[in-house]
């Protein structure tokens, strides 16, 4: 029973005895899976779900950096991770199929979108705020470049997924990949879906700007909504400052 089970994950989806594909596809495909299938997924539910740790006492620790750090780690390595795969690819489409082709379109395109994102990064602009070394900044004024970027970011972010979701999907097909490749990156995407859905019910994504300088109305930012869907945003509330008066009477 299990040597037939074994034979069965073994055998190509087409049913065919034999899997045969060329070194170049074969590592082709692992990097594309690692950027596209891993890194890169793992990087947006840092970003989104991390911004504050599950230890972290928020809103009186503010601007916890782990997510910023794994978050331009993972997808910079996912980048470069994609870029040799795209690399390895370059000028073998000779008599490719229609498949093939539609898969290559897609492949380009979120090459284009992954180093659009990096760029992106790079030009969201100043900082700012009280722990800066200026307190304006085009985030913590949450000027309308930054806006613009945010939206940008994040709105080709979670397309670039959806279309690499296909992509793989494609680049399996194309490669007549063995039943237990498809199998075991469904059941990475199921995984990777049902985090998404449980962190966010549970209130993870929390508002950028809040997890970095938390919800007093004295900052710029929380006086305007929230960028993106299911944002968890605190009340914004004034500072109350203390007083003279305030000391002499406690």
């Amino acid at each position: 029973m299990a040597g037939e089970w074994s034979a069965w994950l073994l055998t190509p989806v087409s049913g065919r005895a034999v899997h045969e594909i060329a070194l170049w596809a074969s590592w082709h495909g692992r990097l594309m899976v690692l950027a596209w299938g891993v890194a890169l997924p793992l990087g947006v539910l840092v970003a989104r779900f991390f911004k504050v740790t599950p230890r972290q006492d928020w809103p009186r620790e503010l601007d916890n950096k782990l997510w910023w750090h794994a978050h331009r780690g993972l997808q910079w390595g996912g980048v470069l991770l994609m870029t040799a795969g795209a690399w390895l690819a370059w000028g073998q489409g000779r008599g490719a199929t229609a498949a093939a082709q539609w898969h290559a379109a897609l492949g380009w395109t979120l090459l284009a979108l992954g180093w659009l994102q990096v760029m992106g990064g790079l030009a969201r602009g100043s900082k700012g705020g009280p722990t800066d070394a200026q307190l304006r900044g085009d985030h913590y004024d949450m000027t309308r470049w930054r806006c613009v970027f945010e939206r940008l970011h994040k709105g080709l972010g979670y397309t670039a997924l959806l279309a690499a979701a296909v992509a793989i999907t494609l680049g399996l097909w194309v490669a007549d990949a063995p039943r237990w490749m498809w199998l075991g990156i469904g059941l990475w995407w199921v995984v990777w879906i049902g985090a998404f859905a449980v962190l966010q019910l549970r209130g993870r994504c929390v508002d950028t700007y809040q997890a970095i300088w938390g919800p007093a109305l004295e900052h710029p930012g929380n006086r305007r909504p929230a960028i993106g869907w299911g944002v968890r945003r605190i009340a914004a509330h004034p500072v109350k400052r203390t007083t003279t008066r305030d000391k002499d009477s406690i």
